[in-house]
């Protein structure tokens, strides 16, 4: 029996408290991009969290393409509302009952107090939790309590859908908010702007609201047709959405863009 093996036997069947930042990840996975967290479920067994959460996806996250499987992230998943959208391979090979296969899961509400312990913490829905067991073992596996697990971040692919904005019911013509939803690619948006009808070079930038929201106040009433462009937290990339929200639009309205980002 190698030292390699006795420190990934170890790693993955220690104690339910983990440190990933203290870890050295290449020794208890396989791949290099693959790094240790903490995983618990909320809401029913084979639910689908919460509709409540934190991104403001409300019931969405019960249907395709979300289709429960979502989860509820940490302070460094959650990103203060900027890791709403971003997709995260996870597997679990610490309890028996793991099936070791990778599911794909997307964060799309905030984890509490409960997941300061671990610096990585997902709080998975049931059916995300779930979904890491072996086939029959599913309720075994959720009975496990704090689950050690890998994960990695990997690109959203909402297979052919495209970028969808959802207006606030508070909105009205001198404050516009949206909430945005399906981002392929990183998922994470930095970064929302609009630019009004008959105006071809001014860009408005708008605030982070919360989640996955964007506002814009302003002084005159806004000229619609409104088109909008996204920019990646991360890289910068940038996808417009032209004349998305139409003449006319409704507060609680949404409204399906033509575009997304390449993946």
């Amino acid at each position: 029996m190698n030292l390699l093996f006795v420190l990934t036997f170890v790693l993955l069947n220690s104690a339910h408290c983990i440190n990933p930042k203290s870890l050295n990840v290449s020794a208890v996975a396989e791949d290099s991009d693959w790094s240790l967290a903490a995983a618990t479920f909320y809401g029913l067994p084979t639910g689908y969290g919460t509709d409540g959460g934190a991104c403001g996806y409300t019931n969405a996250v019960a249907q395709a393409p979300f289709s429960s499987m979502v989860s509820a992230g940490g302070p460094s998943l959650y990103k203060l509302g900027r890791g709403c959208g971003a997709c995260y391979q996870v597997k679990c090979t610490s309890n028996q009952a793991c099936s070791t296969n990778p599911v794909t899961v997307v964060i799309t509400d905030e984890c509490g107090q409960e997941c300061l312990t671990e610096s990585v913490h997902f709080d998975l829905s049931g059916t995300a939790f779930g979904a890491m067991a072996v086939p029959g073992q599913d309720s075994q596996l959720r009975n496990a309590g704090v689950l050690q697990i890998l994960y990695r971040k990997v690109e959203c692919n909402y297979n052919g859908e495209t970028v969808v904005f959802q207006v606030d019911v508070g909105s009205n013509p001198y404050y516009f908010a949206a909430l945005v939803e399906y981002v392929n690619g990183a998922g994470e948006i930095g970064l929302v702007e609009l630019k009004q009808a008959l105006d071809s070079d001014t860009w408005l930038p708008m605030s982070h609201s919360w989640g996955a929201v964007w506002k814009l106040a302003v002084t005159s009433p806004l000229r619609a047709p409104l088109s909008l462009r996204l920019t990646y937290l991360e890289s910068g990339e940038t996808v417009v959405a032209s004349e998305v929200i139409p003449a006319g639009w409704q507060p609680g309205a949404k409204y399906k863009s033509n575009v997304n980002f390449q993946v």
